[in-house]
């Protein structure tokens, strides 16, 4: 509009040239508006002062007006309008292209997600393959919920235990259970499937057949993603091939491929063990090296297979001489040994049990073998070793052994001999020595001596009766020798009934007399007497017929009777003493009970052991537990015996200084004859003295 002003005045007539330029061009950089201003200031201004006669109202311009505005208006609006319609067309084309972009984009997006959700769907199907795959592998799948009912297993399940998928699912895997192990090893299973998630391990289940076979168990939870425990996934393996594998290959390592018998290996493994046990808890331990005699003429005159065919009758035969805690090995050849494990703790009762046992075994190695047809007698020689203080290795053991069967040779074959010359010697005179015993039993050689029990105020309080055998040959034998001896044999329950009877006897004639009838009399009662279930009976039954006052008749137990068998010791002795028997615990301090027992146990007097008494002048020691001991007894009401007390020192310091109720020793008398202990009474009759009759 601007340029149609400035050219105008030069020539009135380009307006027609400049005006559809001018709304052309304000329309398209500014606009529909724009144009139409243009349009209305051309018509309104510019026509009207360029279109001659100017400022002229006259007829004839109004009309060339009128229509030129007419004209210039229709152009004007269609140039305008066309160029807005252009303009709204555009911004709409530019509209419809940007969504057609953002169509495209999210086109273009949802291709990729779906292209990968097709590519995430391959591979959870390739996945799946494979765990379809997977599940159908050789090892047996079992899948159960969360209370362990079985929801799903495998071909390789049905293969192993016998069971289809059909007759699995809905049951649990107790169905499997074989009945060898025990509720504390699922109890261990379970406890570490929980603290862990897993539990793997070896364990025995039983096939739908009955059989019973290994396998290899892995059991795994499966959590949800809150955590809790939805399912549980166990793989077996059968492990029954293995195991046999196994098997063959340990009896190849540990056992004689002839006889099935451990060899050398295995043997020395297992000696090492009781070697070990003996130390710890003082059982013994033998070894018989046991060699056939005249092996090699057989394998000589009749061949190595019928040699072969006596080895395995005599493993079987020595199989059936010991018991199921020994060990029966074969070292090569000819050669086997015996191990006989946990032996009695004495010494001379071990090797008296090894010798009955070699004894066995050669009498049966001797009877005649049946070799295929073959008629043959066969004998052993056996060496045997047992371990002690001088044996330092299992080795050293197996030596011994081998050198004491050389001896059993050279003294003339099919018989035994120990290692220890003078251990062989120790058990020839035992066995004597237990032959002769059975004999003063039924020769009646035995007597009772009786050592008096002096009160504080010197009188005779009673005796303690003691046993002693005079053997026609050997003399007086000491009971140091006898007693354990008939302890380790049982003799002792004839020969205890036969002092507790005599005792009786002696109570029963004193009742009648003045000076002996308050007496009592006290006898040792050993552990195999008080484990005798009619112990209780036999007392007093012995006590009716003899016609002894109970309340006269002591019984000394030691400590160590009470630590096996306590509680029925304890009923037995409250049945004596209702009877009015009574009850004293002897060498008081040297054995193992709990002084909890003392509250307990229905006792009358404590007696002061003389290892004690005899080191009262020496050792301190000595003086606080002899004092402790009174006072003890004093304080529970009991009454206090020292044994042992053999001079003026020991007796004054009990008796005067501590209030010892009795006193037994050398100082008064040693054990003597009844006649004698009858003489000792009427000498100290009467008021109490300080004089003290010595009978020695």
């Amino acid at each position: 509009m601007f340029i149609r002003l400035a050219i105008a005045p030069v020539d009135a007539g380009l307006q027609y040239v400049t005006f559809f330029p001018a709304i052309t061009l304000a329309a398209i950089f500014w606009g529909c508006r724009a144009g139409l201003l243009a349009m209305a200031m051309g018509v309104g201004f510019a026509t009207y002062f360029f279109i001659p006669p100017f400022y002229s109202f006259e007829n004839e311009g109004l009309k060339i007006m009128a229509w030129s505005n007419l004209v210039f208006l229709v152009d004007g609006l269609l140039v305008s309008f066309s160029i807005e319609a252009m303009h709204r067309y555009r911004k709409k084309s530019e509209v419809e292209l940007a969504e057609i972009k953002l169509a495209h984009s999210q086109v273009s997006t949802l291709n990729s997600e779906l292209d990968e959700m097709l590519h995430k769907q391959r591979e959870t199907e390739q996945e799946l393959l494979i765990s379809a795959t997977a599940f159908e592998a050789q090892d047996g799948i079992m899948i159960t919920d969360s209370k362990g009912v079985i929801l799903r297993v495998n071909q390789a399940f049905t293969d192993i235990t016998g069971y289809s998928s059909e007759e699995a699912v809905g049951q649990t895997p107790r169905l499997l259970k074989s009945g060898r192990h025990d509720a504390d090893f699922y109890a261990a299973m379970w406890q570490c499937i929980k603290n862990t998630g897993q539990w793997s391990g070896e364990i025995w289940d039983r096939r739908k057949n009955g059989e019973i076979y290994p396998k290899w168990l892995t059991i795994t939870e499966v959590k949800s993603f809150d955590g809790s425990v939805v399912h549980y996934v166990s793989s077996q393996v059968d492990i029954t091939a293995r195991k046999a594998s196994e098997d063959r290959i340990h009896n190849l390592a540990f056992y004689d491929p002839l006889t099935q018998l451990p060899n050398r290996r295995l043997l020395l493994d297992r000696l090492r063990h009781s070697v070990s046990f003996s130390l710890r808890d003082g059982r013994h331990v033998a070894l018989m090296f046991i060699d056939l005699d005249k092996f090699k003429k057989i394998n000589d005159t009749l061949g190595h297979d019928i040699g072969d065919l006596l080895l395995k009758q005599v493993a079987e035969r020595t199989l059936t001489c010991v018991r199921t805690c020994d060990t029966v090995a074969r070292l090569g050849g000819d050669e086997f040994v015996v191990l006989l494990d946990g032996l009695a703790g004495n010494l001379h009762e071990a090797a008296a049990q090894a010798k009955q046992i070699g004894r066995k075994i050669i009498d049966t190695l001797n009877q005649s073998y049946d070799l295929a047809g073959h008629e043959y007698q066969s004998g052993a020689s056996i060496g045997i070793a047992l371990f002690d203080e001088h044996c330092q290795t299992a080795e050293d053991l197996l030596k011994q052994a081998d050198i004491a069967m050389y001896q059993a040779k050279k003294a003339g074959r099919n018989t035994l001999r120990f290692f220890d010359p003078e251990m062989q010697a120790s058990i020839l005179a035992r066995v004597a020595l237990e032959k002769d015993f059975k004999d003063a039993l039924l020769q009646e050689q035995f007597y009772i001596c009786y050592q008096p029990v002096i009160s504080r105020e010197g009188r005779v309080a009673g005796a303690e009766a003691l046993v002693r055998w005079r053997h026609s040959i050997r003399g007086i034998v000491s009971p140091a020798d006898f007693i354990p001896l008939a302890e380790e044999t049982g003799l002792i329950v004839p020969l205890g009934n036969w002092v507790l009877k005599t005792a009786c006897r002696q109570l029963s004639d004193w009742s009648s007399r003045d000076d002996t009838r308050d007496l009592t009399i006290a006898v040792n009662v050993s552990a195999r007497q008080l484990k005798q279930e009619d112990f209780v009976t036999t007392v007093m039954g012995l006590i009716e017929e003899t016609g002894a006052n109970p309340r006269r008749l002591k019984l000394e137990l030691t400590e160590s009777m009470l630590v096996s068998d306590a509680e029925s010791i304890i009923v037995k002795m409250n049945l004596l003493k209702e009877a009015g028997i009574t009850f004293a615990l002897d060498d008081f301090g040297t054995g193992y009970s709990s002084l909890a027992y003392l509250s307990r146990l229905p006792l009358d007097q404590l007696k002061v052991d003389q290892s004690f008494v005899r080191n009262i002048e020496t050792e301190d020691s000595a003086v606080v537990i002899c004092a402790a001991t009174i006072n003890l007894a004093h304080n529970l009401k009991l009454k206090v015996v020292a044994e042992g007390v053999e001079n003026e020192a020991q007796r004054y310091f009990l008796s005067s200084v501590h209030q010892c109720d009795f006193l037994q020793g050398y100082l008064f008398s040693k054990p003597v004859a009844i006649d004698e202990f009858e003489c000792f009474i009427r000498n100290n009759s009467g008021p109490a003295t300080k004089k003290r009759v010595s009978v020695r």
